[in-house]
């Protein structure tokens, strides 16, 4: 344990200029120090780590790290750069790069080591120590934290712990705050998130305690600590467990790293919130991680860029839609499958029903999934608004979108409503009341207020603008032919491969969903297109697994068999650990091969009323065979880039000196966007 770090695992000299570089310099001395086994697979690994969340923290510091199964002891190799090297912190490159390495198995006496450091590094004397040591011996016991004990003795004697005992001798109470921090791999960021919230507790004389939960287990809160609390914190990227703890508590939700970089302001936002009596609604299903549509870190919403802010909005309406589209959309195809288009939704439910009768059948599934299509919009429009002022916009977002649908404003309508909703009700939130009032702000006034307001300026000022809107698109998509329609694949294509389920591609699929809510002969296009390019990537990776083994690591080959699989079902992600070690490599081919495909189906006229379901969906489809074709020509066009680019640069000289290693193999190193 003691040896996590030693001198030949420290380079003062790092001479690497990017942080894949830096990664496999510092990964180089964990393999001579045989703490790592597969330089390679360890170090996709690490980028598929980095591709999650930059790992660049303020202050200089870069920590890349992983839990890896190419591991076989908790190690930290630690660099120190002159030059700088970008990790993606905000206030620039950085100096002092820990590469830490945790087992696929870590056990608590492992993360407790690698939370020490991480917590250490928040101490600004301990990282002026790292940039002015000479001797790699000194520098490895520094970070070992074998060094006298008047440090610590020194942290526990600041000044706020006497203040605090001064206040509360004195009679008052101080301000309480609970706080949860976590991060994916639960090493670093979820430490160090810890450490500063509590540092800038003590610096103000408030309370914090914080409960770490990283991707192993974690140490359960108090009921009465959480009880006692003023307020709470949250500063996560996965989902905070058994949330429901935290309920009727003013709350602060943000991203790990908005803990790390600007604690005293996430405390000050806490304070201001318990002083308004901000009660959040906290239920099992909140949070923009749970849903699992992969946004990126939630920072704090007021102070993230609008654009940034724009999207998690839309995105939450989006994938709480999606289930919808899923189950309403898939039985609508189905009762197509079963009675035909005319006998299906010709045919009412209400009017006969015979239990040995086909069509009946078709028209039971094809109401239900009707039934399930016409939450659509008021979702959308409902979780836009909830995602930008919680429960309080809820009704009003809902009521927008079913005006939308009732003005014939369609999707377009139900993002506008959404967006209305939520800045209305967010209006309302930053209007002060009296404190006997605030109790049934949230629950009456406030859904009373906005879905009035919400309501009119949907009925009179901007539904019947947006509804023109929507039939003008609709046209549009109706008259698309010839190389409209191929251009417009194409662009179809390249966002649904671009992030594989990021943003991009979830524009591209809720622009397809939405045509089906009425669907016409453009519309059903737009979406067969759409799911086409959608399977080419995972389908890609599989095939070019198969037929150029020696190009990929063990890992990424039994990646490979399950893409086969997941590419099939229409599961974009399967391409992911693909992307996330060889970015530059595999997305550009991808792309290209979803814009094949998403051109050849739109050229090809092929359609499907179906939103999901890849290959099992095949008899759902207009022009089937062609359809087919377009995705097998567009895997294969991925397929040749990525084995081309890939064996290219194994083929190259590597200019970090790789070259002359023997049995190296180049085209598996991770190379960061």
């Amino acid at each position: 344990m003691s040896e996590l770090i030693t001198a030949e695992l420290v380079d003062l000299d790092l001479s690497a200029a990017t942080k894949d570089a830096a990664a496999r310099s510092l990964a180089e001395r964990m393999v001579a120090a045989h703490r790592v086994t597969d330089l390679d697979g360890f170090l996709a690994d690490v980028a598929a780590r980095e591709a999650q969340m930059p790992t660049g923290l303020d202050g200089g510091i870069g920590i890349p790290h992983c839990r890896s199964e190419h591991v076989n002891a908790p190690t930290l190799a630690f660099g120190r750069s002159a030059a700088g090297i970008d990790f993606g912190a905000a206030d620039g490159p950085a100096d002092l790069v820990f590469l830490i390495a945790a087992p696929a198995g870590a056990d608590d006496d492992h993360l407790t080591i690698l939370s020490g450091l991480a917590r250490r590094l928040m101490d600004p004397e301990f990282t002026a120590a790292l940039r002015a040591g000479r001797d790699p011996a000194a520098v490895a016991t520094l970070i070992r934290g074998e060094e006298p004990a008047e440090e610590p003795a020194a942290e526990e004697g600041t000044a706020p712990e006497p203040e605090t005992e001064t206040a509360e001798a004195a009679g008052s109470v101080p301000f309480r705050i609970v706080a949860v921090t976590s991060c994916p791999t639960g090493i670093a960021h979820t430490y160090m998130a810890a450490e500063s919230l509590a540092a800038a507790g003590r610096a103000e004389g408030i309370e914090v305690t914080v409960e770490t939960q990283g991707s192993g287990g974690f140490k359960k809160l108090d009921p009465a600590v959480i009880a006692a609390a003023d307020a709470v914190i949250w500063a996560h990227d996965v989902e905070v467990r058994e949330r429901t703890r935290f309920r009727g508590k003013p709350l602060v939700d943000v991203g790990v790293k908005a803990g790390i970089n600007r604690p005293a302001e996430l405390i000050a936002e806490a304070r201001r919130k318990a002083e308004r009596g901000e009660i959040a609604a906290v239920s099992e299903a909140d949070g923009g991680k749970d849903s699992g549509d992969g946004d990126a870190d939630r920072s704090g919403a007021d102070h993230a860029h609008f654009g940034v802010r724009l999207r998690t909005y839309l995105m939450s309406g989006v994938s709480y839609m999606v289930p919808f589209v899923a189950a309403g959309g898939l039985l609508i195809a189905l009762s197509f499958a079963i009675g035909g288009y005319e006998t299906a939704s010709a045919t009412s439910v209400a009017d006969h029903f015979v239990w040995g009768e086909a069509d009946s059948w078709a028209a039971l599934l094809n109401q239900i999934g009707s039934a399930a299509f016409a939450f659509l919009v008021p979702v959308l429009a409902g979780y836009i608004a909830y995602g930008m002022a919680d429960r309080p916009a809820l009704v009003p977002g809902f009521v927008g979108g079913s005006i939308a649908l009732t003005v014939n404003a369609g999707f377009l309508g139900g993002l506008v409503a959404g967006l209305l909703a939520g800045a209305v009700v967010m209006a309302i939130q930053r209007v002060p009341v009296h404190a006997t009032l605030r109790g049934i702000m949230p629950v009456l006034v406030i859904p009373l207020i906005a879905s009035a307001v919400v309501g009119f300026l949907m009925f009179i000022v901007v539904g019947k603008p947006i509804a023109s809107l929507q039939n003008a698109l609709t046209d549009w998509l109706n008259g698309l032919s010839g190389s409209n329609a191929v251009i417009l694949g194409v662009v179809l294509g390249l966002m649904m491969c671009f992030d594989m389920g990021g943003p991009l591609n979830k524009v591209a699929y809720a622009f397809a969903v939405g045509g089906l809510a009425d669907p016409t002969d453009g519309s059903l296009k737009v979406m067969a297109a759409v799911m086409a390019a959608g399977m080419v990537p995972p389908l890609a990776m599989a095939l070019a697994t198969t037929v150029r083994r020696k190009l990929f690591t063990k890992t990424e080959r039994e990646n490979g068999r399950a893409a086969w699989v997941l590419g099939a079902s229409f599961i974009t992600e399967g391409a992911i650990p693909f992307a996330a070690a060889d970015p530059l490599r595999v997305i550009p081919s991808v792309m290209a091969g979803g814009a094949v495909t998403g051109a050849l189906s739109m050229a090809f006229g092929a359609t499907l009323r179906a939103p999901h379901g890849g290959v099992f969906v095949v008899p759902l489809i207009g022009e089937p065979f062609l359809y087919l074709l377009a995705i097998a020509a567009g895997t294969l066009v991925a397929t040749a880039l990525v084995v081309l680019l890939k064996g290219a640069r194994r083929a190259a000289p590597d200019t970090a000196g790789e070259a002359g290693a023997a049995g190296s193999d180049d085209s598996r190193v991770p190379v960061a966007a």
